[in-house]
């Protein structure tokens, strides 16, 4: 049996269980198989260009990274790359530029001369209870930054994985009022501790000691 062959079975197979599982005749099925049928024009596309699988999965590598929004090269800080967004995020003393080659990325430049990356796709949170659960967090980024400045050039990889925990202690402060962060699983695998914590507070965020923490749960 050709790979071509294969696929076609394949999503003709989970086509059919789409449809059954979905008891309705216009239901989310549709929607599905569309999906499926999109991937198998891709893989067709992939074979009709003479890849097997080795260079397919190559391939895919790539295929992965646009997908994604992330760039094939290393991304280098050259004017040509910058779209001054400066009216759209004013703050005094700092002006602020969105990369062209991947919209996640932003660079800000100080009245000091400073110069300051981030990358909003670069991390995600995981809730230490219920690693189900993932968010993102201005705070936690923060302290991401902090502790693993963006440099030049920037080559993103997967994103770093930061295990963390909040909770509410006064019903007046919203969803939550204190967080804790545990540790970060970098992309390589490396397990980083990291265990600040910190209460809402009126200017934002106030650290404190894990005693402190723990008495408030």
């Amino acid at each position: 049996m050709s790979m071509k062959t294969w696929a076609e079975r394949e999503i003709e197979i989970v086509c059919k269980r789409e449809r059954a599982d979905s008891k309705v005749e216009d239901g989310d099925w549709a929607y599905a198989c569309a999906r499926y049928e999109s991937a198998l024009k891709a893989y067709k596309s992939l074979i009709e260009d003479g890849h097997s699988g080795f260079s397919i999965r190559l391939t895919k590598q790539i295929l992965n990274r646009l997908i994604d929004g992330k760039p094939l090269t290393p991304i280098e800080d050259t004017d040509d790359i910058w779209s001054d967004i400066s009216e759209y995020l004013p703050e005094e003393g700092r002006r602020s530029y969105q990369c062209k080659r991947m919209s996640s990325l932003f660079k800000y430049v100080y009245a000091d001369g400073t110069v300051e990356y981030k990358d909003i796709d670069r991390y995600y949170c995981i809730d230490i209870n219920n690693t189900e659960v993932t968010y993102y967090s201005g705070l936690v980024q923060r302290i991401i930054d902090e502790m693993f400045p963006i440099t030049m050039p920037y080559f993103p990889g997967k994103p770093i994985k930061v295990y963390c925990e909040n909770f509410l202690t006064d019903r007046k402060n919203g969803d939550f009022d204190t967080v804790g962060i545990f540790y970060a699983i970098k992309p390589d695998g490396e397990k980083i501790e990291i265990n600040r914590f910190f209460k809402e507070s009126e200017d934002g965020w106030d650290e404190i000691d894990e005693v402190e923490y723990n008495e408030r749960k």
